[in-house]
């Protein structure tokens, strides 16, 4: 399965697209760039638009609303691996580090993203909202470079299908995109394996489709809060395209990862 969504690779950016990529790095603190924005850079005006509008969020209240959204999450209560079971697969405590390095980065970027959309969609998609109350301090972002995201087609036949299987864990539609951390942690299949062992049981008694409707309340609720503070400029033609794709986004795959990141991080010994 690959991704559905056209996008810019980070690669083949030019002119105002590549300075925009480099300052969402420099402002998420990260070495890669998530493919919502890879996405909206197809759209004429779009990635521009956005981030100009939503920059200023992540400079400001953004990351302690994500915090707020890291502390309450409602993970299910679950066993996480020992190091001897991670060591028994072949994982030591080097490549533990990079694993927990990936994940990392997709535990701050997603929750940020999270929040921030959210608060675009309300902005422009304004409804009800549970009361949202940020977080007191928030952790800065942690700014350690991960493996170049490889691609599907690269994958060993069996460790796509087994990505593929993953990613549909936690999703109440049909997956219409492949959360690229997967993809990152493809580089230690048998690692991957035990994520699947892990969550198998959970997304067949719903647990998981329960963790991303909890965490997209979340998100629309801290989401609120903050379009408040939204001062967006003159919109694009592409203004349309741009919501849906911030809404695909939002409603599926960062909603579904922020909580399996979250969930899959505590059972990932440091």
């Amino acid at each position: 399965m690959a991704e559905s969504v056209p996008s810019v690779l980070e690669s083949e950016a030019r002119g105002e697209i590549a300075d925009i990529y480099a300052d969402i790095r420099k402002v998420l603190g990260t070495s890669v760039v998530n493919l919502i924005w890879r996405n909206l850079a197809t759209m004429p005006g779009a990635l521009e638009w956005t981030w100009a509008t939503v920059r200023p969020l992540y400079l400001g209240d953004a990351p302690l609303h994500a915090e707020a959204i890291r502390r309450t999450i409602a993970l299910p209560d679950w066993p996480g691996f020992s190091i001897d079971t991670l060591l028994a697969v072949g994982v030591d405590e080097t490549e533990r580090a990079l694993i927990r390095n990936v994940l990392d980065s997709y535990q701050y970027t997603n929750a940020l993203a999270l929040v921030v959309l959210s608060a675009l969609l309300a902005h422009y998609e304004p409804r009800a909202a549970d009361a949202a109350t940020a977080a007191d301090k928030a952790p800065t972002a942690p700014g350690t470079k991960i493996p170049e995201l490889p691609p599907m087609e690269a994958l060993d036949p069996e460790v796509a299908a087994l990505v593929a299987e993953l990613n549909s864990f936690g999703e109440d539609t049909e997956p219409q995109l492949i959360a690229s951390m997967y993809r990152h942690l493809a580089y230690w299949p048998s690692y991957l394996a035990l994520v699947r062992t892990m969550l198998a049981p959970l997304q067949r008694e719903g647990r998981l489709n329960a963790l991303t409707l909890s965490t997209r309340a979340l998100g629309h609720a801290h989401g609120a809060t903050l379009a408040k503070q939204l001062k967006p400029p003159a919109p694009p033609d592409t203004l349309k395209g741009a919501l849906a794709s911030c809404r695909l986004f939002v409603e599926h795959p960062i909603a579904r990862m922020t909580g399996l990141c979250a969930l899959i991080l505590r059972a990932t010994p440091e």
